[in-house]
């Protein structure tokens, strides 16, 4: 009999022993996101950018055809391509994220549940 509203010890065990698996969870899934590559593209395809799961950038590359654009499509298309970078690797650590922790709100900052 576990008095006063508390549980009982098996469960307060069983509590650690979740948040200790979540731990290890989140480092792999830190190591995993590390590794990802995903790429953002411009619209008019002459940019594309790519970033790690963590938003860490990684590589951009260039189309010949940027020599004959103007410096404004050229800061166009670099911004459409960084969005849609990092776009998708915000929705891809959220959705890895949410897998780790099965749907739990913890109300961090940056993961905002906007679906309701």
């Amino acid at each position: 009999m576990a008095g006063f509203g508390l549980p009982n010890f098996g469960q307060i065990t069983e509590a650690f022993k979740k948040a200790k698996q979540i731990q290890q969870d989140a480092q792999k899934l830190q190591e995993e996101l590390e590794k990802m590559e995903i790429e953002g593209t411009s619209e008019n395809g002459m940019i594309k950018i790519w970033l790690s799961g963590n938003q860490l950038p990684l590589k951009v590359e260039v189309d010949e055809k940027i020599k004959s654009s103007s410096k404004e499509e050229i800061e166009e298309s670099f911004l459409d391509a960084l969005l849609k970078a990092h776009e998708g690797s915000t929705k891809t650590m959220k959705e890895r994220m949410n897998d780790l922790t099965g749907g739990l709100n913890f109300n961090l900052p940056g993961f905002e549940n906007d679906e309701s």
